[in-house]
């Protein structure tokens, strides 16, 4: 068998501080040994990689000798967020659909093979799935995700289609290439993406698409809520508003939709 060759700029020591600090964002707090488990390296290793990112500010050490992320992390994310100028634009549509349907209105982007929650308004009903902001998700178990992957070329659908590997997350989870593709086709034509315990049990989410000045579909709003509060009635109502929204998002965006 051959070996993989490295590429030759690949730093294997940043490699994994970065795995640490994405252990760390899943995990919340680990001792040194709970982290040299979960990422296959020894304790000596572990330790060094904590103790070096301790000292660079991005994690800290609490009472219990576990390590945990520093809101230095949180401001490098919010730095890196800033970039979309959406954020700023979507801000008062995506409050004035919470004012309306007080359920939780999401706002995404498409990154890769994931959907990564770029904003959010957190329903205040007792019953409710938060899902926090900078968190990312499949896009194909998504609302957000299917939204925008149902506005994409046939070219661009084939490579997302190469790279994707459909896992369970919910009870309904699509996990077939061929149903997922019809999913899409049947996206497109109505104009708005349903969620329907895909991603989570006891989650519905319906979402449309949002397009920039290229006509392109980079990013969706979707409202999200329990299932037993998510009914058909309530989704076909959803659905009119998010289309009206994210047509005037769209052409604020630089596309005039006719």
């Amino acid at each position: 068998m051959t070996k993989k060759k490295e590429k030759y700029y690949h730093i294997a020591s940043l490699e994994k501080g970065m795995r640490v600090l994405e252990l760390l964002a899943q995990k919340s707090a680990l001792t040194v040994s709970d982290t040299a488990r979960y990422l296959g390296l020894n304790r000596a290793s572990s330790h060094r990689f904590l103790a070096h990112l301790k000292d660079l500010g991005y994690v800290e050490k609490d009472e219990s000798n576990r390590y945990q992320l520093t809101l230095k992390m949180l401001t490098l994310g919010n730095k890196a967020a800033q970039r979309f100028k959406i954020r700023g634009v979507a801000s008062r549509y995506m409050q004035g659909l919470f004012d309306t349907f007080r359920e939780s209105i999401n706002l995404g982007y498409l990154n890769g093979l994931e959907i990564l929650h770029l904003d959010k308004i957190n329903s205040v009903e007792i019953l409710r799935i938060d899902t926090p902001m900078g968190d990312s998700a499949p896009a194909y178990c998504t609302a957000l995700g299917k939204a925008i992957l149902s506005q994409m070329s046939d070219e661009e659908l084939n490579n997302y289609f190469s790279h994707v590997q459909l896992k369970p997350y919910g009870p309904n989870t699509i996990l077939t290439k061929k149903q997922l593709r019809q999913d899409l086709k049947d996206t497109r034509i109505r104009g708005y993406a349903l969620d329907n315990e895909e991603l989570s049990p006891g989650l519905s989410c319906v979402g449309t698409p949002i397009f920039d000045h290229t006509s392109r579909a980079r990013y969706a709003i979707s409202i999200s809520g329990p299932t037993s509060r998510m009914t058909l009635d309530r989704i076909d109502e959803m659905q009119e508003e998010l289309r009206r929204i994210c047509a005037k998002l769209s052409s604020i965006m630089g596309l005039e939709l006719n």
